[in-house]
């Protein structure tokens, strides 16, 4: 039973200066239709709700869908009975794509690509860590890695080439297309993507493709991992995320033509961005925070912590012509690469360039965020994009609309944007030991983990942000970012606990079982007269030590973990689980990691990386 309302004891009372009565479609047509009451004493009832506003001085509203059609005229008591009243005409549509100031909009298009691992499912099945966590947890690194980068540029296996069939027919049945497939940098990594769509439908197509490749490779004795990174060492997975904005009649405001410096509205466009970019670059950074995510920004295949945006050596030509001079006169044209070879012709070299190593990437007439973590959604960066973006536009509207002279106001303001927020384009090598310097210098912030990206959502700016534009009020950031926190301490306990677990029951005691029949090959050897032992014996010596530092860090992780499930929720326990429970985590892997380099392949409990990466 739902409680009364309370008024603390006060008689309810209607605030005329703070209400409105609105008398929707109160017409002549839709008054026939109404069954439970003669249509004469509802029409008396509207003209004294109408007379009653009119005595206590509240505003009226009414309202008449397609009073020309069966739906009928407005009844006149209404008016009669409040002159003061204000008349809306409606149109009548009923579909929103009918109208014309909905339909009339600028929208953003999104095409997610999607990165992934595939192994094999029984070598999954032998893998604790894959199957509780998504990650390898131990590993030693396999001769050969992602070097020569031949799984890039190599033919896609045939059984793989098989999976991917299946799953281009089964998202084509979802009406989601594939625009391309192939292999990525890493052994056993690929990638999908998305043709582009409306952003909200990209997020929804996206969340197809995760689910259906999941679903799809068990069908072919395979596993998909999704994880940010699932073998340390290689490259993660990431979820690049290609943004651009359009207008209704399809013009993307984000292609700069061949001659961008003439071209206005695209500047505009872009000086927008870049204000937007790095006003909330914390939130943009927050938007892919993840905690698999911590193990790939940052490394030496994915873009570091740091919001830098990339335009290419053209636009930033343009972009220093407009702050030294407040003039653009030039645009930087295509040039030749000369082949050197007679029999092969000189070939067009492109203006426009591209950086791998960018979080934010201007890629010829979008923008492509990679920072995103292969196993997220995309609608987090695109709600914080699409809101930040819109901010700036809000404001550029509010300089430009009431300016005397408008190409004076749009070329000042141009420059203003580019001038202030300059720092925040970066076209250099974004893995450099040197920018993280650089990034300092110029007040950049690089936040390294999940735990300090998150209070991003709560901070005045983002309160202020999120509510102006009705997107989150500020209970539902502040729920987020408890969730946030939550989630972070909970995959963290999961991991330590799978480690402890795999160490306890399936490493030590293989190793022991391995150091004990290497002491008994040596006794062996020894009681048949042979003394040069040399070699079993320092195997023997080393796995001891190995094996005596992985008990010492096993138990450390098991007392640091027990008192970590004794904190309560909250920003607190998901900063132990970061600052004390991983650093305890990575002390367990080390001594692991060598004992599988020295203890015999037959004798190990799992599958090796090798056997992941290059037997599928």
């Amino acid at each position: 039973m739902s409680s009364p309302a309370n008024f603390n004891g006060s008689r309810p009372v209607i605030d005329v200066n703070d209400s409105v009565m609105l008398l929707i479609d109160h017409q002549s047509g839709l008054f026939q239709t109404v069954g439970d009451m003669p249509m004469p004493e509802l029409r008396a009832r509207a003209a004294a709700l109408a007379k009653m506003a009119t005595l206590a001085k509240i505003p009226v509203i009414t309202t008449a869908s397609v009073p020309q059609g069966p739906n009928g005229p407005l009844i006149p008591e209404i008016h009669a009975n409040a002159p003061h009243a204000q008349y809306v005409a409606r149109k009548g549509e009923i579909n929103a794509g009918d109208n014309e100031d909905f339909v009339k909009a600028v929208k953003t298009t999104v095409g997610p690509e999607q990165e992934y691992f595939l192994v094999d499912k029984q070598k999954w099945l032998q893998r604790k860590d894959l199957i509780y966590t998504g990650r390898t947890l131990f590993g030693a690194m396999p001769p050969k890695g992602q070097e020569m980068d031949d799984h890039y540029f190599g033919t896609i296996r045939q059984r793989i080439a098989s999976f991917m069939k299946e799953v281009n027919i089964e998202l084509w049945k979802m009406g989601v297309t594939a625009k391309t497939q192939h292999n990525e940098v890493a052994p056993a990594q690929h990638e999908l993507a998305s043709i582009y769509s409306e952003a909200n439908v990209a997020v929804d197509n996206n969340q197809l493709v995760m689910q259906t490749l999941k679903r799809i490779a068990c069908q072919h004795g395979l596993k998909c991992l999704l994880h940010e990174k699932p073998f340390a060492g290689v490259n993660g997975s990431g979820k690049h995320n290609n943004w651009s904005i359009t207008t209704d009649d399809g013009i993307n405001l984000l292609e700069p033509g061949k001659t961008p410096h003439e071209n206005i509205q695209f500047l505009l466009v872009l000086s927008c961005v870049l204000k937007a970019v790095d006003v909330h670059a914390d939130l943009l950074r927050e938007s892919a925070a993840d905690p698999g995510n911590d193990h790939r920004l940052g490394a030496n295949e994915a873009p570091p912590a740091i919001i830098s945006v990339f335009l290419g050596e053209q636009l930033e030509d343009v972009v220093e012509q407009l702050i030294s001079t407040g003039n653009a006169t030039k645009s930087k044209k295509e040039g030749v690469l000369e082949t050197g070879v007679k029999t092969l012709p000189d070939l067009k070299k492109d203006a426009t360039d591209r950086n791998r190593t960018s979080p934010f990437a201007f890629t010829g007439n979008k923008f492509e965020f990679r920072m995103v973590g292969s196993r997220d959604s995309v609608a987090a960066p695109n709600i914080v994009l699409n809101t930040i973006v819109a901010e700036a536009f809000r404001d550029a509207c509010d300089v430009l609309e009431g300016a005397e002279n408008f190409e004076d106001a749009v070329h000042d303001l141009i420059k203003k944007n580019l001038s202030e927020h300059q720092r925040i384009i970066f076209n250099g090598d974004g893995y450099a030991d040197e920018w993280l310097a650089e990034a300092e210098r110029r007040g950049l912030p690089n936040i390294k983990s999940m735990v300090y990206a998150i209070p991003a959502l709560t901070t005045d700016t983002a309160i202020k942000l999120f509510g102006d534009f009705k997107v989150f009020t500020e209970a539902e950031l502040v729920s987020r970012a408890e969730v946030k926190f939550e989630n972070y301490a909970k995959t963290i306990n999961i991991e330590a606990k799978t480690m402890i677990d795999m160490a306890s029951k399936q490493i030590i005691p293989a190793v022991i079982k391995y150091a004990t029949s290497l002491a008994g090959s040596i006794n062996t050897i020894t009681a048949a007269g042979v003394t040069a032992v040399g070699v079993q014996k320092n195997l023997l010596n080393e796995t001891s030590a190995l094996l005596e530092e992985t008990q010492k860090a096993l138990d450390e992780l098991i007392a640091i973990e027990n008192a970590g499930c004794e904190m309560e929720d909250g920003e607190a326990k998901a900063k132990y689980y970061y600052e004390k429970v991983t650093p305890a985590m990575e002390a367990l892997r080390a001594p692991v990691d060598k004992l599988e380099m020295i203890v015999d392949k037959e004798a190990w409990p799992m599958p090796s990386y090798g056997d992941l990466m290059f037997e599928v």
